[in-house]
């Protein structure tokens, strides 16, 4: 977990306004996450922190693609990924307040950094489509017709040949 401490950003030190940062995103970032649904990609994430009084305002924009397994012909692709989110961190002088929703989280004000490597997993995973195909998520491929071929292949009649008799006899029912 050495490999996320790069993924902290110290606010603390930072004077009231804008500021920038630039994360580069990785296989190795990616290792660090067991159950992750993506394994390998190459992305950059550009931070942008407004940091007010009580808040930040933390936005966004991640740009790149990762690695995904075909639903069709299993094969791997890479999908482009561009999107944007919007993190509001609020302080608090209390401990235990449960108010952190996705778009809001609750820091102490004893807090000096703020960690954004599982926002990061989470917004990229969030980005794997529920059904992944070739053709559709990545750029100007198509599924493997070698692979569409073999599965689009009939099965053997002998299957059909081979019904339980008992089933025979139930369909000599409906004739009646």
């Amino acid at each position: 977990m050495k490999y996320l401490k790069k993924y902290k950003i110290p606010f603390s030190g930072l004077a009231a306004g804008k500021h920038d940062f630039e994360f580069e995103i990785d296989d190795k970032f990616f290792e660090c996450f067991e159950h992750s649904l993506v394994k390998k990609g190459n992305l950059t994430a550009n931070v942008s922190l407004q940091k007010q009084e009580n808040m930040l305002v933390v936005n966004f924009d991640i740009r790149g693609n990762f690695e995904l397994n075909c639903d069709i012909c299993l094969s791997q692709f890479d999908a482009p990924v561009n999107f944007k989110e919007r993190l509001i961190v609020k302080f608090t002088v209390e401990e235990g307040d449960d108010l952190d929703t996705e778009e809001v989280v609750l820091l102490n004000k004893t807090d000096h950094e703020l960690d954004i490597a599982t926002l990061l997993y989470e917004y990229i995973n969030v980005q794997v489509p529920y059904y992944a195909k070739c053709s559709e998520q990545g750029l100007g491929i198509a599924c493997d017709p070698e692979m569409l071929a073999h599965l689009s292949k009939e099965e053997p009649e002998s299957q059909e040949e081979r019904i339980d008799p008992r089933w025979d006899a139930l369909k000599n029912i409906k004739n009646n």
